[in-house]
C-alpha cells in the first residue's frame, strides 16, 4: 500500500470520526471544534486529489471565517445551564458506538482484503490542472462567470438584509 493510500485512509477515517463526534456532542462549542477538525481533514483530502486551491479555500473560508462566525454566534446565544449540556451515556449512545465500530471493522476488512486498485489508469490527462488556481480561475471567470456574479449579488443582498434585521428600531 502506498503512502498516498495510507494518507487517504487516515484522513478519511479522521473526517468520518470528527463528523460523527460533531453530531453526537450536546455541547455546541465542542461540536463546532469537531467540525473544524472535519474541515481540516477535507482540506487534506483535497490536497491528495491535487486540488490545491480548494484545500486553501476550505481552510481559509470555512475553517477561518465561517467557523469563527459560528463560534461567535454560539457564544452570543449564551445557552447557560451547562448541566444540561453534559454528556450522558445511555442505551442509544452504546448502540451507536457498537454500530459504528461494526461499520469501521467492515470497512477495514474490505480495505485490507481487496486487491490493489488501478486508479491511475482511469485518470484523465487534464485532471491534474483542474484543482490549480489557473484551472479554477479559468473556469470560474470564463464558462461560469454569470452564475459567479449572480451568487455575489445574492450574498450582498443577504448581508444587507441581515444588517436591516439586526438594526434597532429607533
Amino acid at each position: 500500500m502506498s503512502v498516498e493510500s495510507l494518507a487517504f485512509f487516515f484522513l478519511g477515517a479522521f473526517a468520518v470520526t470528527t463528523a460523527v463526534l460533531m453530531v453526537l456532542q450536546r455541547n455546541p462549542v465542542m461540536s463546532a471544534i469537531f467540525l473544524i477538525g472535519h474541515f481540516f481533514a477535507l482540506a487534506g483530502l483535497y490536497l491528495l486529489l491535487r486540488a490545491q486551491l480548494l484545500a486553501v479555500l476550505q481552510i481559509v473560508v470555512y475553517t477561518g471565517a465561517i467557523m469563527v462566525l459560528v463560534v461567535f454566534v454560539i457564544m452570543l446565544l449564551n445557552l447557560g445551564d451547562e448541566d444540561r449540556l453534559r454528556e450522558r451515556v445511555d442505551l442509544k449512545m452504546v448502540v451507536g458506538v457498537l454500530l459504528t465500530a461494526g461499520l469501521v471493522a467492515e470497512i477495514a476488512y474490505l480495505v485490507f482484503t481487496a486487491d490493489e486498485p488501478t486508479l491511475h489508469a482511469s485518470i484523465h490527462p487534464q485532471a491534474v490542472s483542474i484543482g490549480t488556481v489557473e484551472g479554477m480561475g479559468g473556469v470560474m471567470f470564463g464558462k461560469y462567470l454569470l452564475p459567479f456574479e449572480v451568487t455575489s449579488i445574492l450574498i450582498l443582498v443577504a448581508i444587507v438584509g441581515a444588517v436591516l434585521l439586526a438594526r434597532k428600531k429607533s
